[in-house]
Order: C-alpha cells, then sequence, then structure tokens
C-alpha cells in the first residue's frame, strides 16, 4: 500500500488581491447560473433532465467537463509522473471508442426508452430486483466519487492557499449544494460549459511553462529516458505478455481490462455521463452529445499529462519515500514554481472548477437516482410533480453531506486515479455487462439481470481485496489489479447472466419492443422524426464518429 494521500505544505502559493479577485468573480457567476436556471424549473422532467430541451453543443460539453474532476487534474498528472506516457492508454483506448459507442448504439435505447435515469432502463428489460441493486449501487458509488472530488479540492486549497481543510469542504460544498439546489440539471449543465473553458485556461499555462522549464519535449523525452527508461515515454514499449513496466500491465489486460471492460462499463452506464446527453431537445442531439465531447478528449490527455511528465523531472524522486512530494502534488507543485500572479488566479479557479464539476455530476445524478429510482418507486410513489422536485432539493443537500463523509475514504490511496478505477470495476463493469447483453439477446431473461449484476460486484471485489490484497494472485500493480478486477467482473457477470437465462423464463417478446436490438420502439411505429433516424442511415453521424475513431487509433502509435 502506498503512503496516504496529502499535498506537501511546502507547495502554499504566493496569491495576492488579483488571484483572490479572479476567484470570487468565478464564484459569482456561479451561483448568478443557478438563479437564471431556477425559472426554467417548473417539473420534475426540467429539475433532473433540463426538461430535455438543450442543444448538443451545450450537452457536449458538459459531458466531457463532468469528467474533468479530480480524475483529470490530479489523478492523470499523477498517473502520468508514476507511469509516463502510458497514461494515454485512458483516453485514446479507455475513453474515445467507448463514447462512440455510447453515441452509436446505446443513446436510442437510452433516449428513445424515455427513461429519466440508466437504473430505469434495467426495470424496463429486466424486473424490478435488478433495478433496485442497480440504483442502490450506483447512487452508494455516485457518493463515493463525489467524496473523491471534493477530498481532492480540500487538500489542494489547504496546501495552496492556507485555507483550514473544513473551510475549503465547506466552502466547496456550499456552492455545489446552492446551484444544483437552485437550478437542477441545468444550472449544473451550464456551469460546467463555464467550467470546461476555466479548467483549460488553467492546463495551458502548466503544460506551455513546463515544457519550456525542461527543454521542450524533446528535453522532457531525453531526461526521462535517462532516468526512467526509454519505455517511460511510449505508449506500448514493453507491454508484451511476460515484459515487465511502470505501468505492470500488459497489452492484453490493457485491450480487455481498460479499452473494453472498464471504458465501456464507465462511459456507457455511468450515469453522470449518460444524464448530459438524456437532457439533449432529440434523439439526434442526444447522440451527437458524445461525439462532441470525444473531440477534446483527444487532446486535453495532453494538458494532464505534461504536467506530470514535467514533474517527474524536477523532482525526480516523486512519490518516493526520498521526496516529500506525492504523484497528486505533480499539478500544485508546477503552479508553485511556474505561475505568475493573474495566472496563478485562473490556475486555482480552475482546479476549484474541475473539482466542483466533477462532483455536482455526481450530486445531480444521484439525486436523480436516488428521488425517481428508489424514493418514488419504492419508497412513496403516486405523489404530485411538486413534491418530487422539492425532495429532489432535499435529496440533493444529503447527497452533498454524505459526500463530505465519504471524502476521507480517499486517503489511503496516493495517487487518486487508481481509487477511482477500483471503484470503476467494482460499480460500472457488472452494470455494463448487464446492459450489454440485455441490449443484444432476446433470451436473457428478467432474473439474469440481478444474479449478473450481484455476480460481476462480488466477483470483482473478491479479486482486489482477496486475491490481490492478500498476496494470493502476484498482480504488480494497483493499476494491473483493477484491469484484472474489471475482467474478473465482466466475465462472471457475463456466466451468471447466460446460466440463469437458461433456467428462467424470458421476458415476453412484446415488452421488449425498443429495449434490445433488432426491436422497434412503439413511440417509433410511425415514420421516425427528423434527426431521429437509424444511426446507419445519417451520414454526418457515421462521420463524425469516423473522424474521432481514425484520430484514436493513429496517435497511439506514433508514441
Amino acid at each position: 500500500m502506498q503512503t496516504p494521500t496529502y499535498l506537501s505544505a511546502e507547495l502554499r502559493l504566493p496569491t495576492n488581491w488579483l488571484d483572490y479577485t479572479i476567484l470570487g468573480i468565478y464564484f459569482v457567476v456561479v451561483l448568478g447560473i443557478g438563479f437564471a436556471a431556477r425559472r426554467s424549473v417548473k417539473t420534475s422532467l426540467d429539475f433532473f433532465l433540463s426538461g430535455r430541451s438543450l442543444p448538443a453543443w451545450v450537452t457536449g460539453l458538459a459531458f466531457i467537463a463532468a469528467n474533468l474532476g479530480a480524475t483529470e487534474i490530479l489523478g492523470m498528472a499523477a498517473n502520468s509522473a508514476q507511469y509516463g506516457v502510458y497514461t494515454t492508454h485512458w483516453y485514446w483506448i479507455g475513453a474515445i471508442p467507448a463514447m462512440v459507442f455510447l453515441g452509436l448504439v446505446m443513446m436510442p435505447f437510452y433516449y428513445g426508452s424515455k427513461v429519466r435515469s440508466v437504473p430505469e432502463f434495467l426495470l424496463l428489460r429486466f424486473d424490478r430486483a435488478a433495478h433496485l441493486l442497480s440504483s442502490v449501487l450506483f447512487a452508494f458509488a455516485a457518493i463515493l466519487i463525489a467524496g473523491v472530488n471534493l477530498y481532492a479540492l480540500a487538500i489542494v486549497v489547504e496546501a495552496l492557499l492556507g485555507w483550514p481543510e473544513w473551510v475549503a469542504i465547506v466552502v466547496a460544498g456550499f456552492f455545489v449544494l446552492a446551484y444544483i439546489t437552485l437550478g437542477g440539471l441545468s444550472s449544473a449543465i451550464y456551469n460546467e460549459v463555464l467550467q470546461f473553458f476555466v479548467i483549460l485556461a488553467a492546463l495551458i499555462p502548466i503544460a506551455v511553462l513546463g515544457l519550456k522549464k525542461v527543454g521542450g519535449w524533446g528535453g522532457l523525452s531525453d531526461s526521462l529516458t535517462e532516468s526512467r527508461g526509454a519505455d517511460f515515454m511510449t505508449s506500448w514499449g514493453g507491454t508484451g505478455i511476460g515484459s515487465d513496466n511502470p505501468l505492470g500491465a500488459n497489452w492484453l489486460t490493457i485491450v480487455l481490462g481498460l479499452g473494453f471492460v472498464l471504458s465501456f462499463g464507465y462511459w456507457t452506464t455511468n450515469f453522470a455521463e449518460v444524464q448530459r446527453a438524456l437532457s439533449a431537445k432529440n434523439l439526434s442531439a442526444a447522440q451527437r452529445t458524445p461525439l462532441i465531447a470525444a473531440f477534446p478528449k483527444i487532446f486535453i490527455v495532453f494538458l494532464v499529462m505534461i504536467p506530470g511528465l514535467v514533474a517527474a523531472v524536477l523532482v525526480p524522486k516523486i512519490g518516493t519515500p526520498g521526496s516529500d512530494l506525492q504523484y497528486n502534488d505533480a499539478i500544485p507543485y508546477l503552479m508553485e514554481q511556474l505561475l505568475p500572479n493573474g495566472v496563478l488566479g485562473i490556475a486555482v479557479t480552475g482546479l476549484l472548477a474541475a473539482f466542483m464539476a466533477g462532483m455536482a455530476a455526481n450530486v445531480s445524478s444521484f439525486n436523480t437516482v436516488f428521488t425517481t429510482d428508489i424514493w418514488a418507486k419504492y419508497v412513496v410513489g403516486g405523489r404530485e410533480d411538486e413534491y418530487y422536485v422539492r425532495f429532489g432539493r432535499l435529496i440533493t443537500a444529503i447527497g452533498v453531506l454524505a459526500s463530505i463523509g465519504t471524502a476521507f475514504l480517499a486517503r489511503s490511496f496516493s495517487n487518486i486515479m487508481a481509487y477511482l478505477q477500483t471503484l470503476f470495476s467494482f460499480f460500472n463493469v457488472p452494470m455494463f455487462v448487464v446492459f450489454i447483453i440485455g441490449m443484444f439477446w432476446k433470451r436473457a431473461s428478467m432474473k439474469s439481470g440481478f444474479w449478473g449484476l450481484l455476480a460481476g460486484t462480488t466477483a470483482a471485489m473478491v479479486n482486489y481485496f482477496v486475491l490481490y490484497k492478500q498476496d494470493i494472485v502476484d498482480i504488480p500493480s494497483d493499476q494491473g489489479a483493477n484491469f484484472v478486477s474489471a475482467i474478473a467482473g465482466f466475465v462472471a457477470g457475463a456466466v451468471v447472466m447466460v446460466a440463469v437465462s437458461l433456467f428462467t423464463a424470458p421476458k415476453p417478446a412484446e415488452e421488449l419492443q425498443g429495449l434490445v436490438y433488432g426491436t422497434t420502439s412503439p413511440g417509433l411505429a410511425e415514420p421516425p422524426a427528423p434527426g431521429d433516424e437509424a444511426w446507419y442511415r445519417k451520414p454526418a453521424l457515421l462521420g463524425w464518429s469516423a473522424v474521432v475513431l481514425a484520430a484514436a487509433c493513429y496517435i497511439p502509435f506514433s508514441f
């Protein structure tokens, strides 16, 4: 186990009135967006899904911003300082193909069925047991992941600005609570669009000045090749089966564990992301949402990877017992070393925006799932619409408080990305196998969804906590263990689903319309509206997908 997560006290930033003014303006704008969005909230559909009225460019930018939380900023920079250019796999292999698949194949099921959440789809496809289990697992995971963002925010603010940790937690939690409670999902999404540009404004100066500090890409590559070995600056070097590399994983576990199981499990079933696409104004806009997000995703890797690599050059022992700096310190260290006042204020604001975007995405998805999938269906059903809007606001406050409680679970991980990937292997991967089999196999029975989800989650946890942590199976790193856990969860879930389906009755064919590939939604029995045709009849959609996939396939092999 690595040393606990913290940021060095030596990273205190020389902030002045200009930096705090920029930060203050940002918080005022955030609350202003919340108040403005409040006027559009009249029904529960408005509060939880923005009335399904938003254009594709808004939902697309919100889709990518929702992912730009602790995972991207501290986590991926930490990954780069620890593992090198292998970090590119989390983007070009572990994100882009799944985002294209979500847009082309899965969004027609989600959007066409008119569900308000991802777990609700399992209620239509399987039964109440699968729906309830998936709702509870997702709500629990959302709070854990929101807690990661809040904890990362607290340790950054404490180290960089000198605020006590509890002050940072309360301030950030208050602002997220305020704008989501006021304007619901619309407020969260429009703030995420703002946060996307603020985050870019923060990361670009750090990457550019960092490269300049180490002599450009050539100087960076030469330094790390000499100190860490040639494979540290390549995407695929040393990934042959049986070979040794910094990541502790071979090409098979990267492609299957990360590129297929973890990636597709996260991007296609994580409601914190899918919720943004479900708020689009029509099916065409919903399908374009992840495709629009995929374009910046291709290039954002450089903005988070380069700071980690630069930190590995400037602090050769970073993350080791011989250094005061952990891998998570990479970006804060460069901020302290490189940025002048003013630019420093933008960078601090960008970090806060990133953490708040990640937290807000998970809190807004949590309040939707808890209200519509758990409370309204199993506790208090049949009430007037206004009741569920009020309850949604109440559960948002409870979710923020719970996130504060779970934030400190991240303490045992020096690399925040490792913690998040562990959560994804436990919760997202088993849900993905249930979705993919249920969507493409009509024979999958009603009971198979529950047992497949339970078996997949259990198998992933057993692999990680028993086989890996108890050293029964030798896996070189936490990330490698996450890949193997994901594969174990996927295989176990698939095997159990098939076995249960063979011994239990399938769902009646008439109840599968629009829920299984090859069937037609009853609502689309008439000719589809413009923009709602099948994806393979949309040349523009296919063109977008081809460009994104071509870039994602070509770039990795140039490193």
